[in-house]
């Protein structure tokens, strides 16, 4: 009795339409995920994410979104924070030795390419399986404010400002009314902000909304304290 090969079960292999399922099941995992948001502004750029606790006895100091990779640039994840930790611990690595070897710190284009690759040689071998997280990356180099997305395939993008997680498509419409090409930082956190709110379910306090920021003029990472946080809920 002929059985119809189960394309889903093998990463390596490409089904008739071209496509890997596994993949795209990381993908659709990352779907899922809490919303993070990354906007790039002429003053610097902004990462904000909804850090909801999946318990109200779960300590939330022990689960992060948004990670500081080198003193200029961060980052933030929306899927499997497991799969994430271990790109961000090899980011951080990769950050440093760029320091040691030319001192200086790492352009955010290589940094995010660097994870793009490791990413993707997690969808062409037997045994494993894709990073089910995708990651947005901002910070300030020797070029501009950036800010970059990477997903389960490997690929990487450029944005002005952009959405990963759930509701992304509502966040990402957003975005696009209000982003503008001349937005300052203090819009740009507001921006963030109100795209976190809008593709966030249940109520939404500073307790839940984490940002993280990369000013042009120092180019250290900051996070918001939830105090300021809360001046741009209201």
């Amino acid at each position: 009795m002929f059985m119809p090969r189960a394309y889903d079960r093998a990463i390596t292999i490409f089904s008739p339409e071209g496509r890997l399922y596994q993949v795209e099941y990381a993908l659709e995992l990352v779907k899922r995920g809490a919303p993070i948001i990354g906007v790039s502004s002429l003053e610097g750029v902004v990462l904000a994410a909804n850090k909801t606790p999946e318990s109200r006895l779960e300590d939330p100091n022990y689960f992060q979104k948004i990670f500081q990779l080198d003193v200029h640039v961060g980052a933030a994840i929306a899927g499997l924070s497991s799969d994430a930790r271990v790109l961000i611990s090899q980011s951080r690595v990769f950050c440093q030795s760029n320091r040691l070897l030319y001192d200086e710190p790492v352009d955010i284009e290589v940094l995010t390419r660097r994870i793009g690759d490791q990413a993707q040689v997690y969808t062409q071998h037997a045994g494993v399986r894709p990073f089910g997280v995708s990651m947005i990356l901002a910070g300030v180099d020797g070029t501009s404010s950036r800010v970059f997305t990477v997903d389960p395939t490997g690929s990487y993008r450029g944005y002005y400002a952009t959405a990963v997680g759930k509701k992304s498509d509502e966040a990402n419409k957003l975005l696009e009314e209000g982003y503008k090409p001349d937005i300052v930082l203090d819009g740009a956190i507001s921006l963030a902000v109100n795209a976190v709110k809008i593709a966030s379910d249940g109520e939404v306090t500073a307790k839940n909304v984490k940002v993280a920021i990369v000013p042009s003029d120092t180019r250290a990472f900051r996070r918001l304290p939830d105090s300021e946080v809360e001046r741009y809920l209201e």
